[in-house]
This record gives structure tokens, C-alpha cells and sequence, in this order.
């Protein structure tokens, strides 16, 4: 097939020979299959215009081809990369490692072609669809999911949501969400870190104030509420407001009225109001930090905002839509990451939740000589290492924990109410260990 002047493509060079199954589902998807010989003198073929992504197939790959396709990867360090492994293939072979380490995704046969065709799809700039009426909460996994849900069922009702979660996890995102799904969502929305309003200015920053209401006020000043009538109010932190501003919103929720600083008129709005907090509004309540009663004016709806690592299906996704949003603001040579990079992002911890991710990927992207991302690049060179020595901790407990049901067991000649006593458990539990440990107590005796 030709490709002329001026057409684009998205094309698959495919080091190896794909199956019957695997070519029809990609053809049909859209993906142009050129199969090549990594020893070949063709090359890789890309046109410009073209997205081309190459396809290491090692399942029927001898050592010099697999060799090959690893001369080929060096000579094309602005090309991704994906792979292709038989399930009996030695992955720590030399050669085969660095093969897998530098592709952004490996796959083991038999292929699933779903997961094959979202790496391509990401590779190529695409980022899978979100799901209709989504309104920028993206992932798939099933807390997001649940958000998701909660969202467009909280949405149409006008009633306050109070939206908790650590810090980074999106709570403003779900409260544009809510307000976009909303109908007010032709209205204004006023988003206030009440966190870092001055205490002394609160109240003026909310409601408003009239002209010498106070030293420095030489105007009416409209405040947030009132500049967004019809629409939503997103009060982040809310757990910092002082007592006054407290004072102040609870006579909103209740009675639908403000008042500016300085006037003892009342004003009518109509205005939603969704609040935030990373706090235990709770104990806030308990120490006489915070209302009690506007807590519960606030709590009507829940909606809690999973940390990310929580989602760790969604990690990859996130951080290449990151990525691609980075890529139509600035030059940059990243265009995915590497296969280590993504095991990575999915074993780390997130501390710093959603924002870390965002910041990591932009600093990446800044720093990548190449196509894929590293974890290098991200600094999380450091995660498998930190996951190996968990692993082994974790084994090292299974280890000592087999070895003092079975010392117990003997010291109690097997008398398995005996070993429940010493060990300060029940007699269920000397069994359900026993099983788990695969310890076959007549073999023992």
C-alpha cells in the first residue's frame, strides 16, 4: 500500500510475523501493519506525518535477530517501542531484558489485544476516550469509577457536598465536575482557598463590604458569593474559616441571605455551595474548632476523593494525559514512558497524590533525552529497589511466622490447644496457619 503526499498513518513496524488474529484486530482498529526484518537494510521506513510505533516480536526471535531489534532500538532512541515475549521466554536473559527495559509496554503471549491496542492508542497521542458525561475526572479503575458515579448523581441535586480526601487527590476537579454537570453550569463558578485568605479579610472576601465599613475600604466591594449568583461556590479548606465567617455561611445555608460588611441589609442569592477538606472536620467539631451545626448543614452529600494510591490503574493513564497535555504547550522529545517507568509510577506511593504525579511528569518530560520517559527522569529510579526490599521483609515474616507454628507444635507434642494457649490464639487459627503454611500435622508428627 502507498502512502501519498500528504497522507498520514498510523503504522505498526513489526519486527517478527504477527498472527492472523492480531493483524485483523489492528487492521480494523485503524493501525497499518508493516512486517520487517531487524537484520534488513530498510530500515524502519517512518514518513514524516506518520505515527509510527515498532513492535519487537521476540516469540520466534533467535539470538541474532533478537540481537538485531537491539541494534535497531540504539539507532532509533526517538522511536517507541513495544514488545512481545512467549510466556516460557527467559526475560532475564541479557538481551532480552534491555529489550523489555527500553519498550514502553511488553506484552506475553497469547496477546491481550485490548491492552495491546491502549498502548498503541497512547503512543500515538490518543488518550483513551473518557466515559460520556465525564467532565474531567479521568481513570478507569474502580474508585474512580465510584467517584464518577457518585458525581453525576450528586450533580443534578441542589443540595451542599462536602468533599474530603488528602491533599492532590482532585477535590477541585470533582467540584468543576459537579458544577459542569450541573444546571448551573452555564453560571459562574468561584473557586476560594479559604486557607489562604488573611483571617481579618475573610469575611469581606466572601460577602462583600461597603464603602467604609472598615480602615482601606474606600469602594463597595462585591465578594465571591455575590459574583457568582446562579452559579457555584467551591470553598476549599473549609475547616480553616474562623468562627465568624462560620457564623456567616451558616445563615446563608439556612436561610439563602448574606450580608455585607458594614450594611445590615440582607441580600437574596441563589448560589450552590460545595466545600472541602484534607481535615477530620469531625475532631474539628469535637475541639471547638469548627461548627457543629454548619457541619452538618455542609455534610448533606459525601463524595471522599481516593488517593492515588488507591488508583493504581489509573496511574499510567494520568500521567500520560499529563503528558500529552505538556506536549501541545512545549517542545519535548517524551512522547511515553518506559516500560520501567510505568512499573514505577505504579508501585510508588504517592504521597503527594495526583499533583505529584502532574509535577514528576512535567519535570520529565523537561529533562527526557529520548521518546520514553524513564524512571530515571520521573526520580523513581530508586521504587524497585524499595519494592524488592518490601518483598523480602514480607517474606522474611512469612518465613519466621511458619517457623513459630512449627517449634510450637513440637514443644507442644501437636497438642493444638496448647500451641492456641501459647500462642495467645484460637484453636481456628493454629488451623487456618497450618494451611496457609501447607504444614501437615500427621506428616509432622
Amino acid at each position: 500500500m502507498a502512502v501519498t503526499k500528504g497522507d498520514t498513518r498510523r503504522c505498526i513496524v513489526w519486527f517478527g510475523q504477527p498472527a492472523g488474529n492480531e493483524r485483523a484486530r489492528l487492521t480494523k482498529a485503524g493501525w497499518f501493519i508493516r512486517v520487517a526484518e531487524a537484520g534488513g537494510h530498510g530500515g524502519v521506513g517512518m514518513r514524516n506525518g506518520n505515527t509510527v510505533v515498532a513492535l519487537a516480536d521476540l516469540r520466534q526471535g533467535d539470538a541474532a535477530s533478537i540481537a538485531a531489534m537491539e541494534r535497531m532500538m540504539a539507532d532509533h532512541p526517538g522511536l517507541p517501542w513495544l514488545s512481545l515475549i512467549a510466556p516460557d521466554m527467559p526475560a532475564q536473559e541479557p538481551s532480552v531484558n534491555r529489550i523489555l527495559q527500553a519498550s514502553a509496554d511488553f506484552f506475553t503471549a497469547p496477546v491481550d489485544l485490548q491492552r495491546l491496542l491502549d498502548s498503541l492508542a497512547q503512543l500515538g497521542g490518543e488518550v483513551p476516550a473518557l466515559e460520556p458525561g465525564d467532565v474531567g475526572i479521568t481513570g478507569h479503575s474502580q474508585a474512580t469509577r465510584a467517584v464518577t458515579a457518585s458525581v453525576r448523581k450528586y450533580a443534578p441535586v441542589e443540595l451542599p457536598v462536602l468533599i474530603t480526601g488528602e491533599t492532590g487527590t482532585g477535590k477541585e476537579v470533582a467540584a468543576r465536575a459537579l458544577h459542569g454537570l450541573s444546571m448551573r453550569s452555564e453560571r459562574p463558578f468561584a473557586a476560594i482557598n479559604c486557607g489562604a485568605l488573611p483571617p481579618n479579610l475573610v469575611q469581606s472576601e466572601l460577602f462583600g463590604h461597603e464603602r467604609g465599613a472598615f480602615t482601606g475600604a474606600n469602594a463597595r466591594r462585591i465578594g465571591h458569593f455575590e459574583t457568582a449568583a446562579g452559579g457555584t461556590v467551591f470553598l476549599d479548606e473549609v475547616g480553616d474559616l474562623p468562627m465568624d465567617a462560620q457564623t456567616s455561611l451558616l445563615r446563608f445555608l439556612q436561610e439563602g441571605t448574606l450580608e455585607r460588611v458594614g450594611s445590615s441589609q440582607s441580600i437574596k442569592l441563589d448560589v450552590r455551595v460545595l466545600a472541602a477538606t484534607h481535615v477530620d472536620l469531625e475532631k474539628a467539631v469535637e475541639q471547638g474548632r469548627f461548627r457543629e451545626d454548619l457541619y452538618y448543614r455542609l455534610n448533606v452529600l459525601r463524595l471522599h476523593m481516593p488517593a492515588l494510591r488507591e488508583r493504581e490503574d489509573d496511574v499510567v493513564l494520568l500521567a500520560q494525559h499529563f503528558l500529552d497535555a505538556f506536549r501541545e504547550q512545549h517542545s519535548t522529545h517524551a512522547r511515553a514512558f518506559s516500560s520501567a517507568a510505568r512499573q514505577a509510577m505504579r508501585h510508588f506511593a504517592w504521597p503527594g497524590n495526583v499533583r505529584e504525579l502532574l509535577n514528576r511528569v512535567q519535570r520529565a518530560a523537561v529533562v527526557a533525552e529520548d521518546a520514553l520517559i524513564t524512571a530515571d527522569d520521573l526520580d523513581l529510579a530508586d521504587v524497585p529497589h524499595m519494592l524488592e526490599a518490601r518483598t523480602s521483609l514480607g517474606s522474611a515474616r512469612v518465613a519466621a511466622e511458619r517457623d513459630a507454628v512449627i517449634n510450637c507444635l513440637r514443644e507442644c507434642r501437636f497438642n493444638i490447644s496448647e500451641c492456641a494457649r501459647r500462642l495467645k490464639v484460637s484453636r481456628v487459627t493454629i488451623y487456618r496457619l497450618c494451611k496457609k503454611h501447607r504444614l501437615a500435622l500427621d506428616d509432622l508428627r
